[in-house]
């Protein structure tokens, strides 16, 4: 039988009705250890704040609420009632919100998450990506805007600095939420100063996939990309002649040449189904024949 609730009291919900996806979430990794904490706190004092839903419109029965606000405490309440199938762990204590738009209740739900849980730099990018993706917005610059109305200028620069870079390398890094600010600013400045094809020719071609290889990857990237007195790769116009400098040379569909910067020098890179021994002693060959080797 339908039931009314009225708006910003604190009424018991039950679980199957809510959709915790309603709304995609900022955060995109859960720390289990404050998970366990949580749980405990729960099972010992009960639930000390309440979770935040707005109306579904229209509900999927038995689906008639999204989740603003308290991810990982219904996270925690679903497992424990799973786990010990206990009554007073299928239904939690919620506040109704009015609806507004799926945009208003993601920025609040940011809001909550900001003051709560520290969220990873590369977290704080990627949900003002996926906004605009999802339509929320028309571009990054106004998804950023609307989604941290109360952000100063300059977090507001980083924070779409953070986004572009999300949506050039997304999927390409592992872990990217370990990633530090610092770490996210460098490789977003790198990518505004025309390095994105080397850094992602890099991680794609590489075989070494951990977090920890891929940051040692591409640092000496970062490096050039950083020097004062290194040229901008330029825009390539197609069917003109390579402008310099060339970072990156794709000869051949199965081959793939990028060019490093060192301490005491430059190296190339090949990598594809070609870069075999003989191909690379053609290629000193043909290097000495530059030269004027016999």
């Amino acid at each position: 039988m339908p039931y009314t609730i009225s708006p910003n009291t604190i009424s018991l919900i039950p679980l199957d009705q809510i959709d915790q996806a309603a709304l995609t979430r900022d955060r995109s990794v859960l720390d289990q250890a404050a998970l366990d904490e949580l749980a405990a706190s729960i099972r010992q004092s009960g639930l000390r704040l309440p979770v935040e839903l707005f109306d579904l419109d229209p509900p999927r029965p038995p689906l008639r609420f999204g989740l603003i606000s308290g991810y990982r405490r219904l996270h925690v309440f679903r497992e424990l009632s799973a786990e010990l199938g206990d009554d007073r762990f299928s239904a939690i204590p919620a506040i109704i919100r009015p609806r507004g738009s799926l945009a208003q209740a993601m920025a609040e739900m940011i809001e909550e998450n900001t003051i709560r849980a520290e969220l990873s730099a590369w977290e704080q990018g990627r949900i003002a990506l996926i906004a605009r993706n999802q339509d929320l917005f028309p571009s990054i610059e106004e998804a950023v805007e609307g989604l941290y109305p109360r952000a100063g200028r300059n977090k507001r620069s980083r924070l779409r600095a953070l986004a572009r870079l999300v949506e050039r390398l997304e999927g390409h890094l592992t872990e990217p939420e370990r990633l530090s600010l610092r770490q996210c600013l460098r490789l977003a400045a790198a990518i505004e100063r025309g390095y994105g094809e080397v850094i992602y020719t890099a991680l794609t071609e590489s075989r070494m996939k951990d977090a920890d290889s891929q940051w040692h990857l591409i640092r000496p990237i970062l490096a050039e990309a950083e020097d004062p007195g290194a040229k901008a790769p330029p825009l390539q116009n197609p069917g003109r002649r390579p402008r310099r400098p060339r970072l990156v040379s794709r000869p051949r569909h199965s081959l793939t040449i990028r060019r490093e910067r060192t301490s005491d020098g430059y190296c190339l890179h090949f990598t594809g189904r070609e870069a075999r021994g003989a191909l690379i002693d053609d290629i000193l060959d043909e290097i000495e024949r530059k030269f004027g080797v016999e």
